[in-house]
């Protein structure tokens, strides 16, 4: 019995013992091993003569009983084999622990994990520091938490390696990456601090030139810091025409940083004040003063240039979110540029909480800051245009807006506005679908065209709609005559408009007009102006709110900014 287990693999057998043996180091020889197994022998025998039971030559001389359980031995044998590998095999033994792992089998695991666990991963052991300093592991993590496509050779010839760059640039310089906004008084901005090849660069966002609000944004870095010099983190300074140089950053609060330029001769030109202001003027504007004929504009101008030039990229940042997506929202969420009159393009961010869409201002101007509430739209109430004949009446646009307006504002004396349903978004699509929504109101007679036509498609998110010809009223200005000439969907909406100073804000009545995902647009009726936004399309990284509370959090600490 005790040879047909062995055979089976429940005994120790010889090959058994050897890899046993393998694993403590490989101590003793197989000599060694031979004679261990003969003495197993010999003592296995003289145990069967002591208890008067001998080795049969087979099972079957045995009796039937022996036999049974000689079988039964051999298939326990066969399912352990199957459950725990075959110890009479020739495969490698199972691993105890991850000590007992191959060191590419190593290299593999360590490499999914985040980087901020490898240094207490390091102190295990002596064998796991050493695999710690393999290149695949730190070139991973550059390129899954940060977005690095560098090519090796590239950093081979700076000198850099993997792990350099991952432990004394990426992971000091983590939390600085993302979107913030640049304490700069009513104006505001947009930087976005991004890993661009060996470097973390933070690009300042300007709006295209006015009026043009549908070209691309345009980027001007402010700062850099690279590792060229003595495989160290250096933060060089970018603002002014003489080239990179010396600068520092600042972290302190949570998500708040600062940036200091410790050399600000380089922002001088030869030419003094009036050559930087040309200079600025040209990029800011795209044009010279002599080309600006309005007077007011010119003044807005001028006192832009003298407030912002005081900081010399001395600046605090303050992190700001992009919105979250819901599948109700009537758009994807996100940045846009817009028209402002005489103030030129601003960014705006879009975002949905609930029935409402609003557009929050991340640029501003002496009037209305960046973080003020610059649109707040009621889905609830679509609007119904007419004809493309009685759309160029502003008579008849004021009359269906201050019908909606009025009726707002009783609802909100009632206190109906407060409570709000989960759905409200696509009632308002049904509703300026041609079904029927309270607050909706329609032009003279029924039979009048709408922003759009469709169906609910039932699904959480609006439906396709069909677009429908589309033409500003007689009267209203609009800084950008191309605008679309269809729209999908209109809605009542407040604007808020201004003193200077900021003095006497109001929120006033006007038209959302959805022309398509990218674009909408909004009449000032008191105004009577038109303004027009187009998404901002760039890639950013590293700006997304953990959370709509986070995000609304965020926006109520913008309007603190500033106000």
């Amino acid at each position: 019995m005790a040879v047909c287990a062995r055979l089976c693999g429940v005994g120790q057998s010889r090959r058994c013992r050897r890899r046993q043996r393998q694993n403590q180091q490989d101590q003793g020889s197989d000599s060694d091993m031979d004679m261990d197994e003969e003495e197993e022998e010999r003592i296995v025998g003289q145990t069967q003569a002591e208890t008067g039971s001998g080795p049969r030559p087979s099972s079957a001389a045995a009796g039937p009983s022996v036999a049974h359980d000689a079988a039964t031995e051999c298939n326990r044998a066969s399912v352990n084999r199957l459950e725990i590998g075959n110890c009479g095999g020739t495969g490698p033994p199972k691993p105890q622990s991850l000590l007992d792992l191959p060191p590419e089998i190593l290299v593999e695991i360590f490499s999914t994990l985040p980087g901020t666990a490898l240094p207490n991963l390091a102190l295990v052991c002596k064998k796991f520091r050493q695999i710690l300093n393999t290149e695949t592991i730190w070139r991973r993590r550059c390129t899954d938490e940060f977005g690095m496509r560098e090519d090796l050779r590239k950093m081979e010839v700076a000198g850099v390696s993997s792990k350099e760059l991952y432990v004394k640039l990426l992971h000091p310089y983590r939390h600085i990456l993302g979107l913030w906004q640049p304490d700069i008084g009513p104006y505001g901005g947009l930087l976005n601090v991004v890993v661009d090849g060996l470097f973390i660069i933070g690009w300042m966002y300007l709006p295209p030139h006015d009026p043009r609000v549908e070209d691309p944004m345009r980027r001007r870095p402010l700062f850099r810091i690279h590792m060229w010099e003595n495989k160290k983190a250096s933060v060089e300074c970018m603002y002014g025409h003489k080239g990179p140089h010396k600068g520092d950053i600042q972290t302190g609060k949570k998500d708040e940083f600062s940036t200091k330029c410790n050399q600000t001769d380089h922002h001088r030109m030869p030419g003094g004040r009036q050559e930087e202001f040309r200079t600025w003027l040209e990029e800011e504007w795209g044009r010279t003063l002599e080309d600006i004929f309005h007077e007011h504009m010119q003044e807005l101008i001028l006192m832009k240039f003298i407030y912002t030039s005081q900081y010399d990229n001395c600046l605090t940042y303050r992190r700001i979110f992009l919105p979250p997506r819901l599948p109700s929202d009537l758009l994807a969420p996100g940045l846009f540029k817009g028209t402002y009159g005489s103030h030129g393009l601003e960014i705006v961010m879009l975002s949905f909480h609930g029935p409402w869409a609003r557009a929050t201002k991340l640029t501003g101007d002496p009037n209305v800051p960046a973080g003020q509430l610059t649109l707040n739209v009621d889905l609830r109430k679509p609007v119904r245009l007419p004809d493309l004949e009685q759309q160029r009446s502003v008579e008849e646009l004021s009359r269906l807006v201050l019908g909606a307006h009025e009726e707002a504002q009783r609802e909100s004396q009632q206190g109906a506005a407060a409570d709000v349903e989960p759905s409200a978004t696509q009632e308002a699509v049904e509703g300026a679908a041609g079904g029927s929504s309270p607050g909706s109101r329609s032009g003279p007679g029924s039979e009048d065209g709408v922003c759009s036509e469709g169906s609910h498609s039932g699904s959480g998110a609006p439906p396709a709609l069909e677009p429908q010809p589309f033409v500003l009223p007689l009267g209203v200005i609009a800084r950008n005559e191309v605008y679309p000439r269809t729209c999908r969907m209109c809605f009542y909406g407040t604007g808020l408009i201004a003193g200077h100073g900021f003095t006497s804000p109001e929120r006033t009545p006007g038209l959302f007009i959805l022309f398509d995902q990218d674009r909408f647009g909004f009449i000032w009726l008191e105004l009577k102006s038109f303004s027009l936004y187009s998404r901002l399309t760039d890639q950013l990284p590293h700006a997304h709110a953990p959370s709509m509370e986070r995000f609304e959090a965020m926006l109520r600490n913008m309007q603190s900014w500033t106000s």
